[in-house]
């Protein structure tokens, strides 16, 4: 006797059509290239061989584009006059050969290094002066 399986249905964001219609269990793999960045909404929809349903909604965030890197500036944040900004947009490729040359973000010198360096210069010129004479 074959055992009666429930219908799956998959939805991505508020479209008519399913982008998949299959029985239960299944293992699915989500094509994310043909979305566009931003968020989106997997809608699942069961149907029972009784004929009730049951809907399950799942949110999440498609970043496929280039990835962006800004320094300089936050989300939120109070600034006046003229603001330094670096931004770097960096792509994955095809995900089977690294690419080296963009794929790091250069960033300043962190401003807590600069008063390390400062006041290392200072005791070694105070260290100097004050043990040797000429």
């Amino acid at each position: 006797m074959k055992e009666a399986k429930s219908k799956i249905s998959l939805f991505v964001d508020e479209d008519v059509q399913p982008i998949a219609e299959l029985s239960s269990p299944v293992q699915f793999e989500l094509d994310t290239r043909k979305l566009t960045d931003g968020e989106h909404t997997l809608k699942i929809v069961s149907k029972s061989p009784t004929g009730r349903e049951g809907i399950r909604k799942i949110k999440f965030i498609v970043r496929n584009g280039p990835a962006i890197s800004i320094e300089g500036i936050s989300e939120n944040e109070i600034v006046d006059g003229t603001v330094p900004i670096m931004l770097n947009a960096y792509d994955k490729g095809n995900q089977k050969s690294f690419l080296i040359e963009g794929s790091e973000t250069p960033q300043t010198i962190p401003s807590w290094l600069l008063i390390l360096l400062i006041a290392f210069v200072g005791w070694s010129a105070y260290y100097i002066i004050t043990n040797f004479s000429l």
